[in-house]
């Protein structure tokens, strides 16, 4: 029998872009885990499982409730931004310590996130909900050109679009909305203000209602009016922690989490933070293990820490930068060739990683018939000193790698 705590995981997620945080997690603890599919990868690092639906609260709970009579668990966690809710209900059920299902709800939420955070005086867009065309259009009259439209409750930059005209807003209204329709959560949108600037997240770590903000992450986006996220980079020494830390920490505090990991998302107006949303998990995009590469902080074992009751080491021990790309095409069609020169990879020592996720004849799609679950072709991670180097080997790397579609007839 070992001796190590043991840690109820809920949906370990997708292998390619998750299974380090399994990984991570597992090197200190002993894994349960709660899935929707028999494990494959997931195995090495887990003592034991069981599978049922997760968004069923009836099935998940008995699930739960058996794996709970078998093991002496010590704490729960999920990195799955859909299970966030239903994970928080399984703690509850199990009398193990977490956020609860309200305050998961709030942070998947946008709209009720928006109200709190104007409550607690954080800065944020000014935000108004719309269930038609009618009510988006009253709303932005109110708000102004340019603005954004949203699913209230969605992720991934799903539905998402910017609009600066009054002839472009019921396109706007109907991709936004077909976004929303997707959600189990909440079907209607949010017409919110433009916020013009540059994006970041802070990268987040609270225990007992104390956050530390560990690392800053600088995003790429595509181009507008959508807004899908093509690349990160993070730096161990970004001048700019000092200034968005208090505003992730109080937007944070706003929402009523008091423990785990957390991916604050906010864009720099005229210099000055102001908050997108919380995602109450490990950011998404690898970028938990670009956060360990640039500064040696594990936010997996972070998260499992927490859960699990104990104080995380966030001393860094690293001092350098990394960053990811993600592999769009040019254009929507059929991928025709994807391939990276095969000597500049094998003597690249800063290239960290090159990952396909789809193969030859996978069709590719860019909003607005696509987004980010049918438009990547894969990713990169590049390694460097701080992001000046990091994004200056993004681009070199760039040069030596192709993605080609084939235009579908």
């Amino acid at each position: 029998m070992s001796a190590r705590p043991l840690l109820l995981v809920v949906s370990a997620g997708d292998q390619t872009l998750r299974g380090y945080c399994l990984e991570q997690a597992a090197a200190a603890y002993d894994i349960v885990l709660l899935t929707s599919t028999e494990p494959s990868w997931e195995k090495p690092y887990i003592v034991d499982h069981a599978v049922a639906d997760l968004h069923d609260t009836t099935e998940l709970l008995a699930a739960g409730r058996a794996l709970a009579a078998r093991h002496h668990l010590a704490g729960i966690v999920t990195w799955d931004e859909w299970n966030l809710i239903s994970t928080a209900r399984l703690a509850r059920a199990l009398d193990l310590p977490a956020n609860s299902a309200e305050v998961m709800r709030a942070c998947r939420n946008k709209a009720t996130a928006r109200s709190l955070f104007a409550h607690h005086g954080v800065p944020s867009a000014r935000s108004v909900k719309a269930r038609t065309l009618t009510e988006a259009a009253r709303a932005i009259s109110s708000l102004g050109y340019p603005a954004v439209i949203k699913p209230t409750a969605f992720a991934g930059s799903i539905g998402v679009i910017r609009v600066d005209r009054p002839e472009e807003l019921p396109a706007a209204f109907a991709f936004a909305s077909a976004g929303a329709s997707r959600s189990r959560e909440d079907t209607d949108v949010l017409i919110e203000e433009y916020l013009d600037g540059p994006e970041v997240s802070v990268e987040c770590v609270t225990m007992r209602g104390v956050t530390t903000a560990v690392a800053v992450t600088r995003k790429s986006l595509g181009p507008e009016p959508y807004f899908d996220e093509t690349g990160h980079t993070v730096a161990a020494a970004d001048p700019l922690l000092p200034q968005v830390a208090p505003v992730a920490a109080a937007a944070v505090k706003a929402l009523g989490i008091t423990h785990g990991v957390q991916h604050v998302e906010m864009r720099l107006v005229h210099g000055r933070p102001r908050l997108i949303e919380v995602n109450a998990r490990i950011g998404g995009d690898m970028i938990g293990h670009l956060v360990r590469l640039a500064t040696g902080i594990d936010l997996p074992q972070a998260a499992a820490d927490i859960a699990c009751g104990k104080t995380p080491d966030l001393a860094p021990t690293r001092h350098g930068a990394a960053g990811i790309r993600m592999l769009y095409p040019d254009v929507s069609g059929t991928l025709a060739e994807r391939h990276i020169n095969q000597p500049f990879a094998a003597h690249t020592p800063w290239l960290q990683q090159v990952q396909w996720i789809r193969e030859v004849g996978d069709a590719l799609l860019l909003p607005p018939e696509g987004d980010l679950f049918t438009s990547r072709a894969g990713f990169y991670i590049v390694t460097g000193r701080d992001t000046a180097q990091v994004t200056e080997r993004l681009d070199t790397a760039a040069d030596e790698i192709t993605v080609t579609t084939r235009a579908d007839r």
